[in-house]
């Protein structure tokens, strides 16, 4: 598949083959359908070129963006001519062979070769005191985040519902008229936000429709290159579109490190930096693509940046999102950057938005696209260093008074709840997490209101005990 979008995208830059010759540098995001140290060498190989310099990626759904940011860059500075970013996942296929018991044989005959350049740095992703309470995917975190905007917010639950399945439900429509989406999306936020036996609850406040959809088989591919590369192959000027701006930067690396989960500050100084760099700001983007595995990640880009993606009329994505597009792994961005070239083409010329996030809301990549080179040459983007955390953990079983901070319940897949996960304050400001599967104390979460401020006792061993 990979191998394919490849070569499809330099038929759409016109020339074709001798694009593909004339490729310097091949980076390919991970994936993780398969386990190949190199893949840039297999879609090489199908290609039938030698890059100059293969090179893989880390883990993170902001690796398509930043590499996309680090090959301008280099081109920018002369050292290379052609860059290719490319990925996919082919989870779906996968699946049916492993409920089949069968090999997909995608293992066998790998070439004994390393890639020239490992991209990013991998890192484990939780404390063992997260992982202890369950908070081990980000199918159990980011409705925290969800939880502590909806503290923000106020209304009821049934409210925050409503509100996430309008949001969705503009995902969707996008969705239905973008040719490369899984699906499904002709669904209403009505839908979207009441649990069924097709749309099952998930976790708190989430329903199986707001959750990113990484079961698909889909890739992308994006082409770079220099002007000068650009005129020597004969790539119509119509079909240029220009790396404007781009940045990234990391929060504190564990999220409950995080001063406010509620918020991203490393977010908003991405893509403020490569807006910048661009030259413009969030009231001129013609287009936007908000990272958007979870709803809490586009209210958060959103709230960073002064952006409304609920009633903004230009709307939060070009794809339809990972729930409805399809989330291809850390893949998604690269069709994040393809549906922006093809909205900038068909429309006034940019810029463009698009955004990328790693793990839980813990690195931020976002790139500025148009059709005008930019008034400012491009340069190596900004990176925003990691800043140290902003939070101590406090841990045993006896820690006294607190504030409940955020929670949310995990739902087995008849419905029923299985596990609840809170954050807490303690007075000295350190964060405490526990879980629970006390029936009571799923009740004391499920109601109609935050936790967030409610008094509550840490002495009660792995539970907490509610004071009011």
């Amino acid at each position: 598949m990979i191998a394919e979008v490849v070569a499809a995208a330099a038929a759409d830059a016109g020339p074709g083959r001798e694009i593909l010759d004339r490729i310097d540098a091949l980076c390919v995001v991970r994936y993780v359908s398969a386990e190949h140290p190199d893949p840039a060498r297999l879609i090489a190989d199908k290609l039938g070129i030698d890059p100059r310099e293969r090179i893989h990626t880390s883990i993170g759904g902001d690796t398509p963006q930043a590499a996309i940011g680090e090959l301008s860059g280099r081109i920018a500075a002369g050292e290379i001519d052609v860059a290719v970013v490319c990925g996919g996942e082919a989870l779906r296929t996968l699946s049916a062979h492993m409920k089949a018991g069968t090999d997909p044989g995608w293992n066998e005959n790998l070439p004994d070769s390393q890639p020239d350049q490992m991209m990013g740095v991998d890192r484990a992703p939780n404390t063992d005191v997260e992982m202890s309470v369950g908070c081990i995917a980000p199918l159990m975190i980011y409705p925290l985040f969800e939880h502590a905007l909806w503290a923000t917010e106020g209304g009821t639950l049934t409210e925050l519902q409503g509100r996430l399945g309008t949001l969705k439900a503009r995902f969707a429509g996008v969705a239905s008229q973008n040719p490369h989406a899984w699906g499904p999306s002709d669904v209403t936020a009505e839908y979207i936000a009441t649990p069924s036996p097709a749309n099952r609850q998930v976790t708190m406040p989430y329903t199986k429709l707001m959750n990113s959809n990484i079961q698909t088989d889909q890739a992308a591919a994006v082409i770079l290159m220099s002007n000068r590369a650009a005129e020597d192959l004969g790539v119509d000027a119509s079909r240029r579109v220009y790396v404007q701006g781009a940045a990234h930067a990391t929060d504190p690396w564990f999220f409950s490190h995080r001063e406010d989960l509620g918020r991203s500050p490393a977010m908003g100084h991405a893509i403020q930096a490569a807006m910048s760099q661009a030259g413009t700001d969030v009231d001129h983007l013609e287009a936007l693509n908000l990272y958007s595995c979870f709803p809490c990640a586009v209210r958060i880009a959103g709230r960073e940046i002064g952006f409304d993606p609920l009633h903004d009329p230009r709307g939060p994505t070009v794809t339809g999102g990972l729930a409805f597009a399809g989330g291809p792994g850390n893949a998604y961005v690269i069709h994040s950057v393809a549906s922006m070239v093809t909205k900038l083409r068909e429309g006034s010329g940019g810029p463009g938005l698009v955004t990328a996030v790693g793990w839980y809301l813990t690195k931020h990549a976002a790139g500025v696209y148009g059709l005008a080179p930019p008034e400012v040459p491009f340069e190596l983007p900004s990176k925003i260093e990691e800043p140290e955390p902003a939070r101590e953990v406090a841990v045993g079983p006896r820690l006294g008074p607190a504030l409940a901070e955020t929670a949310t319940i995990i739902y087995e897949r008849d419905g029923s709840p299985s596990m609840g996960i809170l954050t807490a304050i303690l007075p000295d400001g350190r964060r405490a997490l526990r879980n629970t599967i006390n029936p009571d104390l799923l009740a004391w979460i499920n109601s109609d209101r935050p936790v967030t401020g409610r008094p509550i006792n840490l002495d009660a061993g792995a539970d907490f005990l509610p004071l009011d």
